[in-house]
């Protein structure tokens, strides 16, 4: 599962911990712990031998795996067993000071980490006595989705649900639901996993989609459902599925957005020739259907020819 910047921090600095207390664990039971994929715990561990206790390096964590299991050996040489007291540096201070008072503006994070990083930083503060003056000098700002991304991360803490006001770039509206979330993931964008109340079925919705939110005093009870892994995409269409080619008009650039393409080449007049491929071509007569005049297939002819059928079927019923 793909995952955002704040997921992974908080993810690496638990690991941690838990590593040093469980020497030689499992990679499949910490993976199963922490609820992401083997791969991305690998990709955890790579990051980790980069870290250490000093800006300076000479101190970093010795941390690999043999693909079983993972072994730490160098964690009683590295923290407080030492015996020695952490010291600072001008500029270690003042990279940390900054760092930790722009997470502390992060909207992602709980009431109750943003108040006990906001501790943290007074008592680094109060440790590098003057060193820290040049940290108030500088600052670090980050995008997000702000307050969206903040209410779907206390609903998903504390099981509650959620409603929301969400834009449909298909359909071009605006529809009220309430959903019971899941999770948070980031794939390009940043989504929430939900059971939606509306339709009665587990949907995707983008945070940047989101126009209105609320936070509900009803508990959170999505049914259980198998969650994917999402690590290649929201949508993984295989090198042997179709390939389908369709061209779009400027009211339907929203296709290259939305569906997992091979290219999109640009068209006179601000449109787009999209090559795609669909393990059902037939799925894409809706898409056909949906765009109108927006855009049409050109290939596979024989898909083309059954989306003009199909919109003549349509348009023979509105006449009935």
């Amino acid at each position: 599962m793909a995952t955002n910047a704040i997921d992974q921090t908080r993810r690496m600095l638990s690991l941690v911990t838990y590593l040093r207390e469980r020497p030689g664990a499992r990679v499949e039971d910490v993976a199963r712990a922490f609820g992401i994929t083997t791969d991305e715990l690998i990709s955890d561990l790579h990051v980790l031998p980069m870290c250490g206790t000093s800006f300076r390096g000479g101190d970093l964590l010795d941390i690999d795996t043999d693909g079983e299991r993972i072994w730490w050996h160098n964690a009683d040489a590295v923290g407080s067993s030492t015996g020695e007291p952490l010291r600072l540096a001008a500029d270690e201070a003042t990279a940390l000071l900054v760092a930790a008072r722009a997470v502390a503006t992060l909207p992602g994070l709980r009431e109750s980490d943003r108040e006990a990083l906001q501790r943290a930083t007074a008592k680094i503060e109060a440790a590098a006595g003057e060193s820290a003056g040049a940290s108030s000098r500088l600052s670090v700002s980050f995008e997000s989705e702000g307050g969206v991304f903040a209410d779907v991360d206390r609903a998903i803490s504390e099981r509650r649900r959620l409603w929301i006001r969400y834009y449909s770039p298909t359909r071009d509206t605006l529809t009220e639901r309430e959903i019971d979330p899941i999770r948070l993931f980031a794939v390009g964008h940043t989504y929430v996993e939900a059971w939606c109340r509306l339709s009665e079925a587990h949907r995707t919705f983008r945070l940047d989609r989101v126009a209105e939110i609320r936070l509900l005093d009803e508990p959170s009870d999505p049914p259980p459902v198998e969650l994917r892994d999402l690590s290649e995409g929201l949508v993984q269409p295989s090198a042997e599925d179709p390939q389908v080619v369709i061209e779009v008009g400027p009211g339907g650039r929203w296709v290259a957005e939305y569906y997992p393409h091979d290219s999109a080449e640009e068209l006179p007049e601000g449109g787009l020739r999209i090559t795609l491929r669909a393990p059902d071509p037939a799925s894409l007569r809706r898409l056909a259907l949906r765009l109108g005049r927006d855009g049409r297939i050109v290939s596979p002819g024989e898909l083309a020819d059954s989306a003009r059928d199909a919109a003549r079927a349509a348009l023979a019923a509105y006449g009935d």
